[in-house]
């Protein structure tokens, strides 16, 4: 294994050279909580849903910080070329989870505040990490690691709404009518279409609908059965109870049924509250100008929404690099990210 002799790239370089896969996340999870405590956090465990927590000060305001651990599976070789780590992850969101632990866990934290530092698993399917901590928090701030450039501030992110089409019968002739394949596909169809009609390209993607085939399943020998399932990305102001309303008439109109697998709406956070004011001011101190952002895509940022807190979400990495085999991070940038998290604790009041 290459030495890096630098505890903030040791960290990152082990972390990416640990395979993580959602659902398959305790040897990475076993080694990030072993390296915490050297960097300055003075509580670290691991909850019932296999989160690490690492927490240090006492007081009763509470400053989280929210990563994931997990990642998809697959990826490019870990390697590091020149000042670049190649790796499943060093972009989503590893490197934003490695930036927290080492800047959170050098902060100088005054009377009234804690840090909490929650590496989450399973982020990149159900969020079971994140959804099992909600409950168990009332923090008063929240940053969650994911990608954003190190001059990105990200303050929204779509919702989306994950359902199952099916259809079976005891079996029939082809010739005698419509088949669960074809109902399912009918229903599916008409859906996309939907989804398509409600869509304006010209909109910021905050505003868009977007739909796509996740799996296909069926068969004509026998009992006839069929499963479609679909992920509908949904807009602010779009709720996922009612899109399901509709998705399942529109099923039944088929002959089709319809059941909701997950979902969770969109969310936004006020773009002028406190910690992306801190955050805003620690990038241009690292001379850049920073850029809020809106994602298409869905995080557990959209469960923290439930804490109703001011919240942002940051993290060193191009996340037009996510799950692809050109995934790797610029260890310049990683380092930049950390500086910036570092001046955000001041700037907040958590001071470094």
């Amino acid at each position: 294994m290459e030495i890096l002799r630098d505890p903030a790239l040791d960290l990152l370089f082990d972390l990416v050279s640990t395979p993580g896969p959602s659902g398959q996340e305790a040897a990475a999870v076993q080694l990030f909580a072993s390296r915490l405590p050297g960097l300055g956090w003075e509580s670290v465990s691991v909850d019932e849903a296999g989160n690490v927590i690492a927490g240090r000060g006492s007081g009763p305001s509470e400053f989280l910080l929210l990563g994931h651990i997990d990642t998809v599976p697959g990826g490019p070789v870990v390697r590091i070329e020149g000042n670049t780590l190649w790796g499943r992850g060093s972009v989503d969101a590893r490197g934003p989870l490695c930036a927290f632990a080492v800047a959170g866990g050098a902060a100088e934290i005054p009377p009234g505040w804690r840090l909490t530092l929650v590496a989450a698993v399973c982020e990149e399917t159900d969020s079971r990490g994140a959804r099992f901590r909600i409950p168990l928090h009332a923090p008063a701030a929240c940053l969650v690691g994911e990608p954003s450039g190190t001059d990105g501030i990200t303050l929204a992110y779509r919702g989306f709404l994950q359902l199952s089409l099916s259809a079976g019968d005891t079996g029939s002739h082809r010739s005698a009518g419509t088949s669960p394949i074809t109902a399912c596909l009918r229903a599916a169809a008409d859906i996309l279409g939907e989804v398509d009609r409600r869509d304006d390209p010209a909109k910021p993607v905050i505003e868009r609908m977007g739909a796509n085939v996740l799996s296909m399943s069926g068969s004509e020998e026998g009992s006839r059965t069929a499963e479609i399932q679909l992920d509908i990305r949904l807009p602010l102001g779009s709720l996922p109870e009612d899109v399901f309303r509709l998705c399942a008439e529109m099923a039944a109109s088929r002959g089709a049924s319809a059941s909701l697998v997950s979902s969770v709406p969109a969310h936004a956070t006020e773009r002028t509250n406190p910690v992306i004011r801190a955050l805003r001011v620690a990038i241009r101190e690292q001379g850049l100008s920073p850029r809020l952002l809106a994602k298409g895509g869905t995080a557990d940022f959209n469960y923290a929404g439930a804490w109703n807190c001011p919240m942002a979400a940051y993290g060193p990495g191009d996340s037009r690099l996510d799950h692809t085999n050109e995934e790797r991070l610029d260890l310049d940038e990683y380092a930049r990210s950390i500086r910036v998290l570092s001046a955000m604790f001041q700037n907040i009041g958590v001071r470094p």
